[in-house]
């Protein structure tokens, strides 16, 4: 249903996140102090681009406390790392580097990683991009785009238990509307119903379902009711892929 191919970003957006990065690192030091580096904290930033994990390393050492940054330059590498150590609790995947035949590829990682947080952090902004990474299963898709204070919250949502969904993801055009006709998303949209789109709604800001049940004045056992109505609905079989789905439906 969507397209497998990664959409690569001009050398531009890199150059341009790195300079937003920089300049975010030397206005910190007029303002909120550093996070205490924690003993054990290992992240892996796995990008071709050199310039952009060091910039990186800024927001995930100074603003998020990681003592450790683990590199890699191509899938392989980064898949090396994975099993060599058991200590990294976020890995970080950008889409076009070396190894990377699309986001689909990240499936196969969370699964076989699955006590590691794994989340894309790339410079497309394919909405195709997204969605299947999402519905791979990764925590999060955080586009470089966002700015170095954007990236550190959106970081920051996803090492507290949630799922990223970037707002791009609600914004539909004509190529998207080709791959999935507005009568499958009328199907999936009629399955839904009044309460579970409420649900949905949260599900799509990265709410858990502690975080549902008091916003909605439910019970826990009642949201995780609604939840496996939602996959069955919607055809999904995690909670990515349902903000993924759920998205593109509340948009329609």
């Amino acid at each position: 249903m969507y397209k497998s191919g990664v959409c690569r970003s001009p050398d531009s957006t890199s150059q341009t996140s790195v300079r937003n990065f920089q300049t975010y690192a030397q206005d910190d030091t007029d303002g909120g102090s550093s996070r205490e580096r924690l003993s054990g904290k290992v992240v892996l930033i796995a990008d071709d681009d050199e310039f952009f994990r060091m910039a990186l390393q800024v927001i995930l050492t100074e603003r998020l406390g990681f003592s450790e940054v683990v590199e890699a330059n191509s899938l392989e590498e980064a898949i090396e790392q994975l099993s060599r150590r058991d200590d990294i609790e976020l890995a970080l995947f950008d889409l076009a580097m070396p190894g990377m035949k699309s986001a689909a590829s990240l499936r196969e990682i969370r699964e076989k990683f699955s006590d590691s947080k794994i989340a894309v952090i790339s410079g497309s902004k394919c909405r195709d991009d997204v969605l299947l990474a999402l519905t791979s299963g990764v925590h999060g898709y955080v586009p470089k785009s966002l700015g170095a204070s954007n990236i550190q919250h959106a970081l920051a949502f996803i090492l507290g238990g949630q799922v990223y969904v970037p707002q791009l993801i609600t914004e539909l055009d004509h190529d998207d509307v080709a791959q999935e006709s507005s009568k499958e998303i009328d199907l999936r949209h009629k399955k839904v119903t009044k309460r579970q789109k409420e649900v949905l709604s949260l599900v799509v800001q990265g709410r858990s379902n502690k975080e549902i049940a008091r916003i909605l004045d439910l019970g826990e056992g009642t949201v995780k009711v609604h939840m496996s109505a939602l996959f069955r609905n919607l055809g999904t079989n995690c909670r990515s892929a349902t903000a993924a789905v759920g998205a593109q439906i509340l948009a329609s």
